[in-house]
């Protein structure tokens, strides 16, 4: 690598990295507080709190890892021109020290977000799913006070009359709001926590399963023994997604062998990979607004680090809202990057005056 394209790398990456680093420890900091009830309630040591937030951390790191990567760029080539070194390297023809710096920016960066969406972020959320199972099971076996209710999630509360030996639960009572058309309730005489492989098991026996729709139907089923599997109450939503806990390499697998290409698989693979393409389009219009030497001097201007922001933002909510496609925003970053490169990059003819 020349001289000057591992500068100019040096400068992108060093930026980017620290600002990086810093947003996540601020972002672990707000997880951690926002799950203080499982040691507050749920009856969980600091060790159990750390870990559920650093479980909770690739998709926000996917949110804003490009968004770094590019006030990082903006950020050096910012520093460059006030120091006249941005000048030189285009008056010097070092134009292509530039453009290979972004190169290898991009890849680098391209190779981290792919990373996290298509491997740690599943990883992350099967292990967060486990962890919130093994909460909920030793919340319900050893933590759940008696006559005393308790919410496990969001919608989801639990109460019990006491405890006999061998970790048996006398008068259980659980009432699950998740679903906003049916409200289920289950009552047992007893029940148990069952450890099978790596679930967790809450056997139910002489009870209730209640159902109430959201019409007014009412429906009850009676039991001798039910079992409930931990996990499915410990969720935030009724419905568990599968596809997010599998890496794409699973992911492909089944499609291969098992389901073949259905539509949730594809679509699952492409927001995933939609993630390169944001980092490719923002860098390149970074590249495009701030590597080229200006003289412009506003009274009231608007920081490059702002403009940044308010381009992925505005990207990830076109994103989210289009009906083309997680990729639609970072589509339409490349083509402004283009659009504003051409406009940088096009040759331009002085006009001549016209002799009295």
């Amino acid at each position: 690598m020349r001289r000057l394209t591992s500068y100019l790398t040096r400068l992108f990456a060093t930026d980017a990295l620290i600002l990086f680093g810093i947003v996540c420890f601020l972002l672990w900091l707000v997880n951690c507080l926002r799950s203080f009830d499982v040691v507050s309630v749920k009856g969980q040591g600091f060790g159990t709190l750390a870990l559920q937030a650093l479980y909770t951390m690739p998709p926000l790191a996917l949110s804003f890892f490009y968004i770094c990567v590019g006030i990082g760029v903006v950020r050096a080539l910012t520093a460059l021109q006030a120091s006249h070194e941005l000048h030189i390297i285009h008056t010097s023809k070092g134009l292509a020290g530039l453009w290979r710096a972004t190169a290898v920016t991009c890849t680098g960066a391209i190779a981290v977000v792919l990373l996290l969406a298509h491997v740690l972020e599943p990883l992350a959320n099967r292990h967060l799913n486990q962890l919130s199972a093994e909460v909920a099971a030793d919340l319900v076996s050893s933590t759940l006070k008696p006559n005393r209710f308790t919410q496990v999630t969001p919608g989801v509360i639990l109460l019990i009359g006491g405890r006999a030996d061998g970790g048996q639960i006398t008068e259980f009572y659980a009432d699950d709001r998740r679903d906003p058309d049916t409200r289920r309730t289950y009552i047992a005489a007893s029940a148990r926590v069952m450890g099978v492989d790596d679930d967790y098991v809450l056997q139910l026996r002489d009870g209730t399963l209640q159902y109430l729709e959201s019409d007014g139907r009412y429906s009850e089923i009676r039991f001798t023994r039910y079992d409930v599997s931990v996990e499915s109450l410990s969720q935030q939503t009724l419905r568990v997604d599968e596809l997010a806990e599998m890496n794409s390499f699973s992911l492909i697998d089944r499609a291969l062998n098992e389901t073949g290409w259905t539509p949730a698989i594809v679509k699952r693979l492409l927001d995933r990979s939609a993630e390169a393409l944001r980092v490719l389009g923002l860098v390149l219009l970074v590249v495009a607004m701030a590597g080229f030497p200006s003289g412009n001097r506003l009274r009231i201007k608007l920081p490059l680090e702002a403009i940044v922001m308010l381009v992925a933002f505005g990207e990830r909510g076109l994103s989210a809202y289009s009906p083309l496609g997680s990729a639609t925003g970072a589509i339409v970053l490349i083509l402004a990057a283009a659009f504003v490169l051409a406009m940088r990059l096009w040759p331009r003819r002085p006009t001549m005056g016209v002799p009295a």
